[in-house]
């Protein structure tokens, strides 16, 4: 099963690379965009039982591992490669 974890910077911190974003897409004409914020994004292909046993190691893996607790937050999105079966977690 695919397991899909999202890491976003946390709201109260400041993010950098968002606002030179933001800005070079003023600069192009963009002027409906109103903010920009930065994360990363990782694909993890997890050998388990369940859908709640891919949850909780991906969970594992982002808080040791893929996520700063601190100034990040994540999110997981469970694909168990059946139509309609996939969920949605967040810290």
């Amino acid at each position: 099963m695919r397991a899909r974890v999202y890491v976003t910077l946390k709201p109260s911190v400041f993010d950098p690379q968002g606002t030179t974003v933001a800005d070079a897409l003023h600069t192009l004409g963009y002027a409906s965009v109103k903010d920009v914020r930065q994360g990363k994004f990782f694909e993890l292909d997890i050998d388990a039982a369940s859908v709640g046993d891919v949850r909780r190691i991906a969970q594992e893996v982002a808080d040791k591992l893929l996520s700063n607790p601190v100034i990040e937050s994540y999110r997981i999105d469970v694909e168990s490669g059946v139509q309609g079966q996939a969920g949605e977690g967040s810290r």
